[in-house]
């Protein structure tokens, strides 16, 4: 699958299996030092649309070694027919997907965000300044 990275992002797009089905999905995991501590998961649709989920870099960090994540994502290593996958629980009000993708394909995607942002760094990247001053000119209007 493809991967672009430029000096602030990076977007690695990954086959996906949804549990249960033999035809593979395509996600696209994005990150970006705009938003540090955050990584979007994108999955294609049948209708080329995109569903994303934003989701906490160190939730995906920490499920490359154990399980990780509360609520609505959890993911979680696992050894499935000798392959070695992440999978990933999403939920919502509407139900309830599984999605499975290559270990070594997301640790890849996560070494590459760290080489834009290096773990523990994020805080610095940000301007909280400017992040409340644009929250409060939004609630302002």
């Amino acid at each position: 699958m493809s991967n672009e990275t430029s000096i602030d992002s990076v977007h690695q797009d990954m086959f996906t299996v949804l549990h249960g089905q033999p035809a593979p999905v395509v996600t696209r995991w994005s990150y970006s030092a705009a938003d540090p501590f955050a990584v979007v998961l994108a999955v294609r649709t049948r209708h080329d649309r995109w569903v994303e989920w934003l989701v906490a870099r160190d939730l995906v960090v920490d499920s490359l070694d154990g399980p990780a994540g509360y609520g609505d994502i959890r993911m979680s290593p696992q050894r499935v027919q000798g392959y070695d996958i992440v999978e990933i629980e999403i939920r919502s009000t509407d139900g309830r997907a599984v999605l499975e993708v290559d270990r070594d394909l997301l640790r890849d995607f996560v070494e590459s965000s760290t080489r834009i942002v290096a773990l523990g760094d994020e805080a610095g990247r940000m301007d909280i300044d400017g992040e409340i001053a644009r929250i409060t000119q939004s609630c302002a209007e």
